[in-house]
């Protein structure tokens, strides 16, 4: 692997920089899964998973990306044919309907703008129409979008149907308010490598007691590595997981969260908010249009709309193959439109005022005529905190 490729600056919505203590973690000696000492890392990780997740709702990590816990979510609920609605607002939202889909079940589409929120009256509509709704999915933070949902306002929705509330965290738990307990989320699903400045590779689950009850009563499970049973079973009788879990992955991720905890959530949200806003500002200041609708914007990624006569390819190749520094595309029918910045994880006002420096250089060695510095009004909105 080439030197610069090391040094490269991450700022897409994922995976995230990682703190040298974090990796320094995984080079701890692999022990053995079945085994005391993994027993004890394990329920330490958990507990302090769930504080970070604000729920006493049974917790378990996955070896597996933030997919396997979507994936989780659904074929443990599911039957063939039963419906769920899914608020899509964005790729992520797209995919909880398409996990729908491949266990057969029926997935009811609302379907919101791209780079707008969900209104929760629309929500309680369908449910008033579809009272055989089995669950409501929804993500909270869209990294395809650069826009998030009002999944508490959502969630005082549904908690007055039957209907599971099932809640999409990968990109925001650790960097946007998430409270499980307090947002009467029944499943919610986090992964490592966003805001909690862990690698990729883990991810996490919440189950309610309402959710357990659909969950055992369903006998028609397609799923075996997945089997959230199978998890609580062996996690309840040894503190274990039913498959070889990630070891080093384990450690990695517990000292991932002690520094969340060290930080304090509030703090770690503010943080996240304080970089958003000189984010938006700066790249406004420049003359960039912001992509999602102010109301939904994003506080762990920033979308912004190319100018005309920039190209994508050009401009992001400027930033990574120049300056070091990767910023993510648009995907799907964004691709080539838009550009995101993330500002998760360990970021902090440094990486953010690099990015936004190299960014101006970037669009002014394409041609395109910057209104101001969006550095300079990066600091000010930084140095009013």
């Amino acid at each position: 692997m080439k030197l610069d490729a090391v040094k490269r600056l991450l700022m897409i919505p994922g995976p995230t920089m990682v703190p040298p203590e974090v990796l320094n973690a995984m080079a701890m000696p692999v022990i053995g899964h079945r085994t005391k000492d993994y027993s004890s890392l394990l329920e330490d990780t958990v507990e302090k998973l769930k504080k970070v997740f604000m729920t006493e709702n049974d917790t378990f990590l996955i070896t597996g990306s933030g997919t396997a816990a979507m994936d989780m979510a659904i074929s443990n609920i599911i039957k063939r044919g039963d419906k769920v609605l899914n608020i899509i607002t964005g790729n992520f939202g797209e995919r909880f309907a398409n996990i729908v889909n491949a266990y057969k079940g029926e997935a009811v589409k609302l379907n919101i703008e791209w780079g707008d929120m969900a209104d929760p009256e629309a929500v309680k509509e369908i449910l008033d129409k579809h009272d055989d709704i089995k669950a409501v999915t929804v993500v909270h933070n869209e990294t395809s979008t650069g826009a998030r949902n009002p999944i508490k306002e959502i969630g005082e929705v549904v908690k007055d149907y039957n209907a599971l509330y099932i809640v999409d965290t990968v990109s925001s738990l650790g960097g946007d308010y998430v409270n499980v307990d307090k947002f009467n989320i029944d499943i919610c699903v986090t992964g490592s490598q966003k805001c909690l400045a862990a690698p990729p590779g883990l991810s996490a689950i919440t189950v309610s007691e309402k959710a357990w009850e659909v969950i055992k009563k369903n006998d028609d499970k397609v799923g075996f590595y997945l089997d959230l049973l199978a998890y609580k079973k062996y996690y309840e009788e040894k503190r274990q997981t039913p498959y070889t879990p990630s070891v080093n992955l384990t450690y990695a991720m517990n000292v991932a969260l002690d520094l969340v905890l060290e930080e304090g959530i509030e703090n770690r949200v503010k943080r996240h908010e304080r970089l958003a806003k000189a984010t938006r500002a700066a790249l406004e200041a420049m003359g960039i249009e912001l992509f999602a609708k102010e109301r939904a914007r994003s506080v762990t990624v920033t979308s912004a709309k190319y100018p005309e006569g920039i190209e994508d390819s050009k401009f992001r190749g400027i930033l990574s193959n120049k300056y070091n520094i990767v910023v993510a595309g648009g995907q799907k029918h964004l691709a080539g439109k838009i550009f995101r910045i993330g500002h998760m994880g360990i970021c902090g006002e440094k990486e953010v005022l690099a990015t936004l420096a190299c960014v101006e250089l970037a669009l002014k060695e394409l041609g395109f005529e910057v209104k101001e510095s969006g550095v300079e009004v990066a600091k000010d909105v930084l140095l009013e905190e």
